[in-house]
């Protein structure tokens, strides 16, 4: 038989519980908490208007071009 020395085996001890405290350290999973918050926010709406600007300038020459109409109709009459 080989003759050990106690601090050899002492040695091997501490190098087997090293490893295993870090083996069994590192699998732990990391709890990490997560709060889920709920905020109620009331927004106004401003109503846009219903006719934008194209719009708008096309009744402005519409309007020119009926009475341009109107004139020429009542000269031939």
């Amino acid at each position: 038989m080989l003759k050990t020395n106690k601090t050899t085996e002492m040695k091997k001890l501490l190098i087997f519980a090293s490893i295993a405290a870090l083996f069994l350290g590192s699998c732990r999973e990391n709890k990490t908490e997560t709060k889920e918050v709920i905020r109620e926010v009331h927004v106004e709406k401003t109503e846009a208007p219903s006719e934008g600007a194209l719009e708008r300038a096309a009744k402005k020459v519409d309007e020119k071009v009926n009475d341009k109409i109107d004139e020429t109709i009542d000269e031939i009459d």
